[in-house]
């Protein structure tokens, strides 16, 4: 199967919290969307790592994707080492995506930039065609995704790149929602987290209306480039 957009997460829920909206709005337009989540967020105060499982397919039913994938690194300790890009870049020539959507380039969780940085370069390293790699016991040809975009999680960076997700805000927060055991919960007698508070489920909401607001639509994503992004005519801008 050949994706449009693969989304990368270090875990469970990051690509429902940062870039939902967009993954829903494109599958809505025909495009084949695939989620890879590096590890299972085993090392999450609440819940398991069996309960994300359970969530994260909930969750890409949802939102409609194609696959979803867990490469089940380990949560808080993988590194940006060569076994774990050459885990990423069979994914990648697998599925052999045009876009890329990962982690935040600097963020709160250490998970985040360090995922980030092995998701960009194994993105670049997937091209090098005397890097072997077998799956399926066929050798894999080379693939080089045309551009990866990093979404924004808990610090506000300042976007490069911001998609309208208007009509689509619902159905991102039904996509969070369905991690039960991470979000707001008056009844949870699980420990207290930075994220689940109502003012942080709320912020989901605040921050997609805030980019909106800067756009003159109603609810937006923001994405930070490793590249210039082109555009045919300056009428593309909008």
């Amino acid at each position: 199967m050949k994706l449009d957009i693969l989304a990368i997460g270090s875990h469970p829920d990051d690509v429902e919290l940062s870039c939902s909206g967009t993954i829903a709005k494109e599958v809505d337009r025909g495009k084949k969307v695939g989620i890879l989540d590096l590890t299972r967020g085993e090392m999450g105060t609440r819940g398991t790592a069996e309960t994300r499982d359970k969530e994260a397919k909930d969750a890409a039913k949802i939102l409609g994707v194609s696959v979803r994938e867990n490469l089940e690194f380990s949560d808080g300790f993988f590194e940006n080492n060569t076994a774990h890009k050459l885990e990423i870049i069979k994914v990648l020539r697998r599925y052999r995506p045009e876009i890329v959507l990962c982690n935040a380039v600097d963020d709160r969780h250490i998970d985040h930039g360090k995922g980030a940085k092995l998701v960009s370069d194994a993105c670049f390293l997937s091209g090098l065609r005397k890097i072997e790699t077998i799956f399926d016991r066929k050798s894999q040809e080379a693939w080089r995704p045309k551009h990866v975009y990093h979404y924004i999680q808990w610090k506000n960076l300042k976007p490069d790149v911001v998609v309208d997700i208007s009509g689509y805000m619902d159905k991102k927060m039904e996509s969070v929602l369905a991690y039960k055991t991470q979000f707001f919960d008056e009844n949870s007698k699980e420990p207290q987290t930075p994220i689940s508070s109502s003012n942080f489920l709320d912020s989901i909401n605040y921050r997609a209306r805030d980019l909106g607001r800067i756009i003159n639509t109603e609810h937006a994503e923001g994405f930070t480039v490793e590249r210039y992004p082109a555009v045919d005519s300056i009428f593309d801008l909008i």
